[in-house]
């Protein structure tokens, strides 16, 4: 594992907190363990309401039962949910270690 896969792997392990990630219709659901970073300056200039969720995951759960995010999923994260705009793989020298959850909403 590269220093910054090993990096973003010990920050999710270390501040991360369980979310729930869930199908739009929730015929699947699964239990990760995601990291999301504060947001950004700019971000807190337009307003956080407008600013997207961003959660950080690794690959072990969804990788163990084989679910892969996709759009219009859910993740919840304690009481607040949100449905997924984009989720983006992350690979370290080819072998896919975790995943980019980008969502909006917040309800």
């Amino acid at each position: 594992m590269s220093v910054g896969a090993s990096r973003r792997r010990r920050q999710i392990l270390r501040a991360g907190r369980l979310m729930v990630l869930s199908r739009a219709d929730l015929s699947e659901s699964l239990t990760v363990l995601g990291y999301a970073p504060p947001p950004q300056a700019a971000q807190l200039d337009e307003g956080v309401g407008k600013a997207p969720f961003i959660a950080q995951i690794t690959a072990d759960e969804t990788s163990r039962s084989g679910y892969r995010p996709r759009l219009r999923d859910t993740l919840r994260d304690g009481p607040k949910t949100y449905t997924l705009t984009d989720a983006s793989p992350v690979y370290d020298r080819g072998t896919l270690c975790g995943w980019t959850l980008i969502a909006s909403g917040g309800s």
